[in-house]
């Protein structure tokens, strides 16, 4: 085996190239393979050359004519990037897939304004009912309270009974819950607004003639939280 890579390494020239042709078999595709190595040597074999993994390796046909240019064998380095560009590119192509996806199915959903307006009095609608509930509850819990304050007046200075203070403690835990509620839904109210904002804004895009995808994700709007510390603004009703 080192005999017939030395004189495979040996061939040169026209004579060279149809010599070493000629060994792999009449009749067979071969395929030579050469380079310059560091030290400025030209070698050639049958295969890749290891010696020249960090250089181009051309890849010659049997009649010595370029068949391909073989690169270098990237570094760890270089692997890694070509890996992470790599990922970017399909986690473009993915985004761009699903916000074609996304805008075919919003023109297909609301074909006009007027479609796309009666959905969002809908989304609303339900929130405002369901605030509308807790509000109804929230009366009926302060109804609920006076005649338990009035009660408590006649232990002011006194310890009060168990059973009225739970029935305290208890209204007081149900009001805080319906008012958080309250603000919840009031946050909804907002979000949903201005999700069909965004929507609206795109749609117009789209009715105009802009190709589906060709404007990104459309981003999930998100509302003010309603336990930051202050109330979101209320939405007419």
């Amino acid at each position: 085996m080192r005999e017939r890579r030395a004189w495979v390494s040996a061939c040169r020239g026209t004579v060279g190239w149809l010599l070493l042709a000629g060994a792999m078999g009449a009749g067979h595709a071969a395929q030579i393979y050469t380079c310059v190595d560091a030290n400025g040597k030209r070698l050639t074999s049958d295969r890749p050359i290891p010696a020249c993994t960090d250089r181009e390796q051309r890849v010659l046909n049997s009649d010595g004519s370029l068949n391909r240019t073989l690169p270098p064998t990237p570094t760890g380095d270089e692997r890694t990037e070509i890996e992470q560009r790599q990922q970017r590119e399909a986690l473009e192509r993915a985004n761009k897939a699903e916000a074609m996806r996304r805008d075919r199915n919003l023109l297909a959903r609301f074909p006009n304004e007027a479609a796309h307006k009666k959905a969002r009095e809908a989304a609303l609608e339900d929130t405002r009912k369901s605030i509308r509930v807790s509000e109804v509850r929230l009366d009926l819990l302060q109804k609920e309270r006076k005649p338990l304050m009035d009660e408590a007046e006649f232990y002011v200075g006194r310890t009060m009974p168990i059973k009225l203070k739970q029935q305290i403690e208890g209204n007081d835990a149900a009001t805080d819950a319906q008012r958080s509620l309250v603000l919840n839904q009031q946050a909804e109210l907002v979000r949903i607004n201005m999700l069909y904002d965004a929507e609206l804004e795109r749609l117009r895009k789209l009715w105009s003639g802009a190709q589906p995808g060709s404007m990104g994700v459309l981003p999930r709007p998100v509302a003010p939280s309603a336990s930051s510390g202050s109330a979101p603004r209320k939405p007419a009703l």
